[in-house]
């Protein structure tokens, strides 16, 4: 009889208790958004705006795993994005998946991995341009296809997106490059978006003329001579004659992954170029940077911080070298021979904070730009009225005339 009535008494306990797991299992949506301070700088808040409905509905959807951002002008900012992310029920439009509790994040690759997602991804907006409010005036939906192509399409299915958007600072065109690592290709645009070149073989890695293991990254010198980070699994840098003929590389994996030496690379992430022609090639899994010369011979290395993980750096007009190191998601600004000058940022979610940035870039008016991997976002920040110029990130190499006042 105990027994018997502890079952009654206790059916309205499990029917709460169900109501509760019930309601537990739903999404947590976290709508609340601070600004951090960055230093120098100030956040541009709701930049970029929503994307437009061109072709599908954007309600329900934001922001996927950002790959590149790339200020043309100030009035033309590229960004390059691994795909969108679906929101959870009740979530604030357009809001950063970061900022979600759970959050909600996007490499581009766990549908190929069999685990899936809890959640929807779509390979869509993967390349926009947009204008310094952050309104959208370029898409190249017409290209989501060839830039994370669809299962079942052949050798390179698997493709993510674009690793990262780069122009040429030299080109008078501003010809848009996209280095997409799983497809092991480099794809050359017009500025409006029309194909003109592939370079590599899609899905097919290697180390030759015309083919890369996992590219990441390029530079170029103002004859149009440019250097390929080639990368993840490429560790080499390979170099090119303006018409894109393959001159020489070099690089190669540690004999002793203990005690790496010079030329010898684990993931090679990103690369830049000073006003004295010197090559500086971030070697990330080995925390530091290796300097070069235009014709690959080896001229000093130094370190990026205990146990860094640089994703991307710049080397800006006035001899600094700007990096983006993701163990601390700091931008950490060194000279040309490596010695720490000042940091700003931390890692967090809010606007102002980092996670994985993955490209960083400068407009005429120094403004910054990042975009973030892991926080699947781009930022934008302006320099305050009383902002010290040396505490903001100067004009890159080669960068573009400065715009009108």
């Amino acid at each position: 009889m105990r027994a018997r009535n502890s079952l009654i008494m206790g059916f309205p306990a499990v029917i709460a208790m169900a109501m509760l797991s019930a309601v537990e299992a739903q999404p947590k949506v976290e709508l609340a958004v601070q600004k951090v301070a960055m230093g120098d700088y100030e956040v541009v808040e709701n930049w970029p705006r929503p994307l437009p409905d061109t072709d599908l509905s954007h309600a329900g959807w934001t922001w996927g795993s950002g790959a590149g951002v790339l200020a043309e002008t100030p009035d033309k900012v590229w960004v390059a994005q691994r795909g969108e992310i679906q929101l959870p029920p009740g979530a604030t439009p357009w809001i950063c998946p970061c900022l979600l509790n759970p959050r909600r994040t996007n490499t581009g690759r766990r549908p190929y991995s069999g685990k899936g997602y809890t959640y929807e991804m779509r390979r869509h907006h993967l390349v926009f341009a947009v204008d310094r409010n952050g309104n959208t005036i370029e898409e190249w939906l017409q290209h989501d296809r060839l830039l994370a192509p669809p299962r079942g399409s052949g050798l390179g299915e698997v493709g993510r997106g674009p690793h990262k958007l780069l122009i040429n600072p030299y080109d008078p065109q501003k010809h848009i490059w996209i280095v997409d690592d799983d497809q092991h290709i480099i794809n050359i645009f017009t500025n409006r978006g029309v194909l003109l070149r592939t370079m590599g073989e899609r899905g097919v890695p290697g180390r030759g003329p015309n083919n890369f293991n996992r590219p990441t990254d390029i530079a170029w010198l103002p004859d149009g001579t440019f250097f390929v980070a080639d990368g993840y699994a490429g560790t080499r840098v390979a170099k090119f004659n303006r018409d894109g003929k393959f001159l020489m590389d070099w690089g190669r994996p540690p004999v002793d992954p203990d005690n790496p030496g010079p030329y010898e690379f684990w993931s090679v992430h990103s690369i830049g170029i000073s006003r004295d022609r010197r090559l500086f090639v971030a070697d990330r899994e080995h925390h530091r940077m290796q300097v070069f010369d235009e014709n690959g011979k080896f001229l000093e290395m130094w370190p990026t911080g205990h146990d860094s993980a640089v994703l991307a750096h710049i080397v800006t007009e006035d001899d600094y070298i700007w990096v983006a190191d993701w163990t601390t998601d700091r931008l950490v600004k060194y000279d040309l021979n490596g010695r720490y000058i000042l940091d700003m940022g931390g890692h967090g979610p809010q606007p102002g904070q980092f996670d994985g940035v993955h490209q960083i870039s400068v407009d005429q008016d120094r403004n910054l730009y990042v975009t973030e991997v892991a926080n699947d976002r781009s930022q934008k920040f302006r320099p305050k009225p009383d902002a010290d110029p040396a505490k903001i990130v100067g004009p890159m190499v080669g960068g573009w005339p400065a715009s009108a006042k």
